[in-house]
């Protein structure tokens, strides 16, 4: 298993998660990064690929998707990556993972199907994430399920942790 910024309190990491530890090349020009390659085992396909924006303690929570799968890498920043296995067929169902990832501590996350998922930004002033999910937008029929962020079922709390 990979070496992963779990929290002490987790267990155990929901089924289907998979985690791409990333090695930044570094020389005196700048540095290359490799985030998810075809020939990798965790790679499921090409759709897209996006970058989205978190201000420093905005949550982008929850949702899920029916057919697709998420692959998250921070390139700027860092976000808190939470992921709720809501499914009930799932042998980790209920449990929920914490990864904090980004410049400091590069890994790509790929999130299953039906898995719940929301990041927090935890660096001013903006995180910057880039999604390479397996499907494309489908703008008529869009595979996204949303949740509130705090008005919910899920029992995660996105305050600071501070101790």
């Amino acid at each position: 298993m990979e070496k992963v910024a779990f929290r002490p309190n987790q267990k155990q990491r929901i089924d289907g998660v998979e985690v791409k530890p990333l090695k930044p090349i570094v020389d005196e020009r700048g540095f290359l990064m490799e985030t998810l390659r075809a020939d990798d085992e965790i790679f499921k396909g090409f759709g897209q690929a996006y970058v989205t924006a978190v201000n420093e303690g905005v949550v982008k929570a929850w949702h899920y998707h029916e057919n697709q799968v998420d692959n998250f890498v921070c390139l700027v920043g860092h976000i808190k990556l939470v992921l709720y296995d809501c499914r009930e067929e799932s042998p980790t169902y209920g449990v929920v993972n914490e990864f904090f990832i980004g410049e400091r501590n590069p890994m790509l996350v790929q999130i299953p199907k039906r898995v719940l998922h929301g990041f927090k930004g935890i660096s001013a002033p903006h995180a910057l994430v880039l999604n390479l999910p397996d499907q494309a937008y489908n703008y008529t029929t869009p595979d996204e399920f949303r949740v509130d962020p705090h008005e919910n079922d899920v029992p995660y709390d996105w305050a600071r942790k501070d101790g």
